[in-house]
């Protein structure tokens, strides 16, 4: 994993073990849940920076494995009184079962190609979703989602729930900072290069390519179960279009070649529509403002800041020398 992003984990593994203590601020629990929604987030879009930012494909359709993760768990939990601990592992594998299946064809596609072949499957399970009214209860979705509980332990609060999905969270990311740093990154880096060079360079693209999607997509389909047992409510609407290009835009903006990145940019697109609610009206404006901003002049996203601003005081101290 490296020194440095062994000292990043243990960085951030202590601030998410301080930061419930620090309640000097008003809305204290408002602010915990958002941080929740962050390490849900997190964990898509840490699956979406290897598939897009390492393995240069493009997917429009993360939502839909978000969504798989959460019905599923809902349905077995809620509608048949399964126990959610094997309703978690069903959620995992009908997201590698339809990842696989969608992704052997559509990743033969490129560019605009695939986006535009994600984007469809993506439609698909939304219209599922929203018409399956006998399973998932059509537009109205459904509620009474049980808890999660682990050896008599209810994660029934805020705070449960904040430590569990963090946990998790952390756990993946040292996952896929391993990947990253394996074998199995390099081979992606190289497809992301060329992917006609590493396949004559003995590369099997199409394999690693599956592989990558099929990660991201169980990934997302975990996140999606855990905001399932924490909102105890799915419908179709948190499922849609707008949420997979959200997160493609949370990769893009925190950085596309980083796992940090994706990270901070889940953050920084959860919490900036709480930051802009003093605009009120403008705050939509003020959004786009900020957004369009990072892209033009940041190059590879939020990760890339200190570098920028390294390079400009080196140019600033040159010119003065």
């Amino acid at each position: 994993m490296g020194r440095n992003n062994l000292y990043g984990v243990l960085a951030l593994a202590a601030f998410i073990l301080v930061f419930p203590l620090v309640r000097r601020f008003d809305s204290f629990s408002h602010y915990l849940d958002i941080m929740v929604f962050v390490g849900l987030t997190g964990m898509v879009t840490m699956g979406l920076s290897l598939l897009m930012g390492y393995a240069g494909q493009i997917s429009l359709g993360h939502a839909a494995f978000y969504g798989l993760g959460g019905y599923t768990t809902g349905i077995m939990t809620a509608k048949f009184g399964l126990s959610p601990w094997l309703a978690l592992p069903a959620g995992m594998l009908i997201s590698t079962a339809v990842a696989v299946a969608v992704g052997v064809p559509s990743l033969k596609l490129r560019g605009h190609y695939l986006a535009m072949a994600t984007l469809g499957f993506g439609e698909i399970v939304f219209i599922v979703f929203n018409e399956w009214t006998a399973l998932t209860s059509g537009p109205d979705g459904f509620g009474n989602i049980p808890r999660l509980s682990l050896w008599g332990y209810a994660f029934d609060t805020a705070l449960a729930n904040y430590y569990l999905v963090w946990g998790v969270a952390i756990l993946m990311l040292i996952f896929v900072l391993n990947v990253v740093n394996s074998r199995v990154g390099r081979a992606l880096r190289s497809i992301h290069g060329s992917e006609l060079g590493a396949m004559a360079m003995g590369v099997n693209a199409a394999k690693y390519k599956v592989q990558v999607f099929v990660i991201s997509a169980v990934m997302a389909a975990i996140a999606g179960s855990l905001y399932a047992h924490f909102v105890q409510f799915v419908n179709p609407p948190v499922f849609s279009l707008f949420f997979s290009i959200k997160l493609v835009m949370m990769v893009v903006i925190g950085g596309m070649t980083s796992v940090w990145g994706a990270l901070l940019g889940a953050a920084l697109l959860t919490f900036l529509p709480e930051w802009l609610v003093f605009l009120q009206d403008f705050d939509i404006l003020a959004y786009g403002l900020i957004l369009l901003l990072i892209t033009m002049f940041l190059d590879k996203g939020l990760i890339g800041l200190p570098e920028v601003l390294y390079r400009r005081l080196v140019r600033a101290a040159g010119r003065e020398g």
